[in-house]
């Protein structure tokens, strides 16, 4: 099937409340094209540099999203185009976001990252760690960033009772989070779910999810 076809088949089958990121990490420009004149308008890359790079050749009515792990010296490169930052995932980071959106005389948005699988190859906050980042007198003084919500990938298994869990736990805290709303804390999205188990995370909840090889086809490494 086409991009075009994949893209309007996931598209057929979402919840009016989610929202679908295209994945075009690794994906040359002529997909991303057809993507986007397909009526896609939102990407994700996981690559700051490469990121820089597809913006400065496609339309600006694009949304790029950085969903990699995110290294804070590299921040400054997309800090005035950015649409949202999902994997933020310790409070350095913010702090960085937010003196580079100053520069730009803009709010980023971001999201948090929480470690919900069991796999020491996933990077995220504990639970325990973002409360105490939630309820930090220092977080307010970071008015140049706007925390959407937050991240989380499952395990990588085949055990589906263990991601439908992982999960729904994102989803409770997702949920008991929002006592601590404030300025530039608005939980709205809740990213989870990519090609292999976005399913599962929209039945539990899921209002983002990040869709790749379902869409452009398996992933050219680099």
């Amino acid at each position: 099937m086409s991009i075009q076809n994949n893209l309007h088949t996931i598209q057929s089958t979402l919840p009016i409340n989610v929202q679908l990121i295209a994945v075009s990490k690794t994906k040359p420009i002529a997909d991303i094209l057809e993507a986007y004149n397909a009526g896609q308008r939102a990407f994700g890359e996981n690559k700051i540099q490469e990121m820089v790079g597809k913006f400065e050749q496609l339309p600006k009515d694009i949304e790029w999203h950085m969903i990699g792990h995110l290294q804070r010296n590299k921040v400054k490169y997309m800090a005035s185009f950015v649409h949202l930052i999902h994997g933020v995932a310790d409070f350095k980071t913010l702090k960085e976001i937010n003196k580079q959106a100053i520069k730009h005389n803009r709010t980023i948005n971001c999201l948090l990252e929480l470690k919900i699988a069991s796999e020491d190859t996933k990077f995220g906050l504990s639970f325990d760690e973002l409360e105490q980042i939630l309820t930090s007198s220092e977080l307010k003084e970071l008015k140049n960033i706007n925390i959407q919500g937050f991240m989380g990938m499952a395990s990588f298994t085949n055990d589906e009772s263990i991601i439908h869990a992982e999960f729904k736990a994102l989803k409770n805290q997702f949920e008991s989070s929002k006592k601590h709303i404030s300025t530039n804390f608005n939980p709205t999205i809740l990213s989870m779910g990519m090609s292999g188990d976005y399913k599962i995370a929209i039945a539990e909840g899921s209002t983002m999810i990040r869709v790749g090889s379902a869409i452009f086809g398996i992933r050219n490494y680099n």
